[in-house]
């Protein structure tokens, strides 16, 4: 269990003033110039050496991801982006961060783009969370007032500025080159890579995506060192993380945790446990809708970190834990994500397009049973073909969590058609 001074998000209930008097009270902005002080360089490696990783779903090494910018200034400008646009469905970890400790947000930017020699940052951030992007531009002006932001932020000579961009609601826009799109003022769709951001990203510059909540630990990385926070969790997998619980728990919630926490830890320490008692249990999906489904014996011994859930078939991604208990239809379930995902698809590749529809039609007639046994295997050989495919990964997205279902919850779909009548036999 994390101890309490290990905590970096000691505001996530709003229990405390979230504006930078208290923001100053609990240690943000505390030595930031003398943090400045050391270097671009040196604050990369701290960040290469804590091990933190991508909390945004791919778990990409932060650090390594800040190291691929220009060195020197050159001709074209460097940007941040941070992508506040949190839509996967189950996700709420940065929606916290951005209602009531909003300024290590800001602080967080500031150090990254002096890392990555960027003078100006985008907060690009989801048009539903209104609430949020009022704190976040209040802590932003702030900032500004009391020098922290500026022509001389934090009088360390080095200009940064930060603007808070509000999006339209789109999905598609959660995806780095999507987003850039958007910010330009363009259709949010993905672009082709190469070239990747740090070579030609917002206006054709160098330009760094990270997510909320990668940004907000960086401050509290740099003053208490990477060691500290690399001895957190297991290797390759350090750290704290947020993570959101959600569906059949008693007491669902957001909480910080050490990386690698049991999941049956995680959900009865902090949820209250599953509705009914743990033997209730059906499943879990363990990262946000696009990570395939876990059976209740894979997770009584699942720890929630990024390799033990790629070894499960699984993945951490945004650590979104979506707990389903004996009561739930689960076919249904997948069949609502793929409508979602048939309803965000931008339309641009052709499997993603023509799939996510045929999928999500598919998956409506699993759920009454209307099918033959033999189309479950065609269900699934249409995901591999959707998958892999895509300019971004909503085609895996939308994928996942049906072959998930496929192999955990086979019997259930064969089961449900044979009920209906519909075997292999009848197709003939």
């Amino acid at each position: 269990m994390l101890k309490d001074r290990d905590r970096i998000f000691t505001n996530l209930y709003g229990q405390h003033d979230w504006r930078l008097a208290g923001a100053r009270a609990r240690g943000d902005w505390d030595g930031t110039r003398e943090i400045l002080a050391k270097g671009r360089e040196a604050i990369v490696e701290d960040v290469k050496n804590s091990g933190l990783r991508g909390r945004g779903g791919a778990g990409f090494s932060t650090g390594l991801k800040w190291s691929f910018m220009p060195k020197g200034d050159g001709p074209r400008p460097h940007y941040l982006v941070i992508n506040a646009d949190e839509g996967e469905p189950g996700t709420c970890k940065d929606r916290e961060i951005l209602r009531f400790d909003p300024h290590k947000l800001v602080e967080g930017a500031l150090l990254a783009g002096f890392a990555i020699g960027a003078h100006a940052a985008y907060v690009y951030i989801r048009g539903e969370f209104v609430v949020e992007a009022r704190h976040l531009q209040t802590a932003v002006d702030e900032a500004y007032a009391a020098g922290l932001l500026g022509p001389d932020a934090c009088g360390s000579g080095w200009a940064f500025d930060l603007y808070v961009h509000r999006g339209a609601g789109a999905y598609i826009c959660g995806e780095e080159s999507a987003l850039l799109e958007s910010l330009e003022g363009k259709k949010g769709q993905p672009r082709l890579k190469p070239p990747f951001p740090a070579g030609v990203g917002l206006y054709g510059c160098p330009t760094t995506v990270n997510n909320v909540e990668s940004i907000s630990v960086v401050p509290t990385i740099l003053r208490r060192g990477p060691s500290w926070f690399a001895g957190l969790g297991r290797p390759k997998n350090s750290g704290t993380k947020l993570f959101c619980i959600s569906g059949h728990v008693n007491k669902p919630c957001t909480v910080e945790e050490e990386m690698s926490i049991p999941l049956k830890e995680l959900i009865e320490r902090h949820a209250g446990g599953v509705r009914g008692g743990w033997d209730n249990l059906l499943a879990v999906i363990p990262g946000g809708s696009s990570t395939p489904v876990l059976t209740r014996e894979t997770c009584d011994t699942m720890l929630m970190d990024f390799d033990s859930l790629r070894a499960a078939g699984s993945g951490l991604g945004t650590a979104a834990v979506i707990v389903m208990d004996k009561s739930t239809d689960i076919i249904r379930a997948i069949a609502r994500l793929s409508r979602f995902y048939m309803h965000e698809s931008c339309g641009q590749c052709t499997p993603c397009r023509e799939g996510t529809g045929w999928l999500a039609r598919m998956m409506d007639r699993m759920v009454t049973g209307d099918a033959d046994l033999e189309e479950i295997d065609l269900l699934e050989q249409v995901t591999r073909q959707v998958e892999g495919h895509t300019i971004c990964a909503l085609g895996d997205a939308a994928a996942w969590p049906i072959q998930g279902l496929i192999r955990a919850f086979r019997p259930e779909m064969e089961r449900r058609i044979r009920e209906r009548g519909g075997d292999a036999t009848r197709a003939a």
